[in-house]
């Protein structure tokens, strides 16, 4: 492993995306602590601590702790997410056919998608500005301090402005990085943001050990439950059902073509963090409707005061309807990413069957079939993983945020990252991480 991580320098092109990377990454996470001015800190310390286990906790981790500090980057890279996911899921549903042509037009119709999504991350980014600033301005904290020292509309036009440019300077970092670095920049940048918080987790962890707050068997249990979390989420991203395509032998002018076998690969955790992201968009917006107007009541029964208690974390409400929105969003985006009726004709023309099923539409049934029983495991699992951190804080009062969501992006970000150093270093005869092969996924068998 050590010298497979040595090759990676030796190897002049990648060394330089790697340094590029790291560069990107510095540059992201000294914008992070640049605070907006005219921002109460201490009330803002206040706010966090209150809700670090809320909405405002998870949103705080995709900005890599950005927003609890108000910086100019406390927006993070969530607007481009949901542009990105919202043409993603236009595309797949085939809503709009002007984009259903971009997709297919190869390098052109891609910038052309790219451009669009571009514009959309501005139009997310400027409403959720607007939404963030004047929440800011009227959220009541523990501490009875406001955030904001003198909303005036100067002061809100420039802090709008700000937060909309640092959005679009984190998109183009990302961009960069996927461009001239190594891996997937918006992926890294999230991922860069989450690992920066875990050496001061772990040393809030030994202050109150030594405190004596908790004791080493309460530690030792926590670490047990972070790497069995850890290795099943590894198990489950890398999890797959292997379909497999048998191709029959054809007589093309004197050669004879086919007779091979290959395999449909259907990941159980198809949608990865998306149905997690969406959910939490969905959720995120009520919650800041309540924080305008905390008094809104209808036929005198407090309508905002039981959505901020409900969607703010923590209680029994809050985690079903968080679990059933991951579960509706897993099934909903693998059913626009993943057409069986294309695959079986596709198969068709090509001249694969699956053994034991007839061409056609029995294939696209077959297909369906398994696809709903694989992505149910899968959508259980990340729901599963999503309500954890409240199940544990409840139970064992777990001192610092303990994300499985956040696991889930670590995790996904380190394999495919992993995966292309590998495939660089294999190109250029290295070998990979793994002397007995490369980084891939498993495989199983549902009936």
């Amino acid at each position: 492993m050590l010298k497979s991580f040595s090759d990676i320098f030796r190897v002049p092109e990648l060394r330089k995306k790697v340094f590029f990377t790291l560069l990107i990454i510095v540059a992201y996470r000294i914008g992070a602590t640049v605070p907006i001015p005219g921002i109460n800190s201490e009330a803002v310390k206040s706010l966090f601590a209150a809700q670090a286990n809320g909405l405002l906790g998870f949103l705080d981790m995709f900005s890599g702790g950005a927003l609890n500090k108000m910086s100019v980057f406390s927006m993070g890279i969530m607007p481009y997410i949901n542009a990105s996911i919202i043409m993603s899921l236009m595309q797949g549903a085939h809503i709009i056919p002007y984009l259903d042509r971009l997709a297919k037009e190869g390098e052109q119709g891609r910038k052309k998608l790219t451009q669009i999504t571009r514009y959309g991350t501005l139009i997310l980014g400027a409403i959720q500005s607007f939404g963030l600033t004047m929440m800011i301005t009227k959220i009541p904290t523990p501490s009875g301090m406001p955030i904001v020292l003198e909303p005036s509309w100067s002061w809100i036009f420039l802090t709008i402005t700000t937060l909309l440019t640092g959005t679009v300077l984190i998109m183009w970092l990302g961009e960069q990085v996927t461009e001239r670095g190594i891996g997937n920049g918006i992926s890294l940048i999230i991922f860069a943001g989450i690992v920066e918080r875990l050496p001061h987790a772990v040393l809030s962890l030994v202050k109150l050990v030594q405190m004596e707050e908790i004791s080493i068997l309460y530690v030792l249990t926590l670490t047990i439950i972070v790497v069995a979390v850890l290795i099943s989420v590894v198990w489950i991203e890398t999890a797959q059902r292997r379909i497999p395509i048998h191709y029959a032998k054809k007589m093309v002018g004197r050669k004879m073509y086919g007779g091979q076998s290959s395999f449909l690969p259907i990941k159980v955790d198809q949608s990865g963090v998306i149905a997690v992201i969406f959910s939490i968009s969905i959720l995120t917006a009520p919650l800041t409707i309540a924080q305008f107007a905390p008094n809104w009541t209808v036929f005198g029964f407090p309508i905002a005061k039981k959505i901020m208690e409900w969607l703010n974390g923590g209680s029994i409400i809050y985690s079903l309807i968080y679990a059933g929105l991951v579960i509706f969003f897993c099934y909903f985006y693998n059913s626009i990413s993943f057409n069986p009726k294309d695959l079986s004709e596709n198969m068709k023309k090509s001249g694969g069957f699956i053994p034991g099923i007839r061409p056609g539409e029995p294939t696209a049934n077959y297909i369906q079939k398994i696809l709903e029983r694989v992505t149910l495991g899968g959508a259980l699992f990340v729901a599963c993983i999503a309500v954890l951190p409240d199940y544990l804080r409840s139970v064992m009062s777990a001192p610092f945020l303990f994300g499985g969501t956040s696991l889930l992006i670590v995790v996904g970000v380190s394999l495919d990252t992993i995966g292309q150093i590998e495939s660089h270093l294999i190109m250029r005869h290295y070998e990979g991480f793994m002397k007995e092969g490369r980084i891939k996924g498993r495989w199983f068998n549902v009936r």
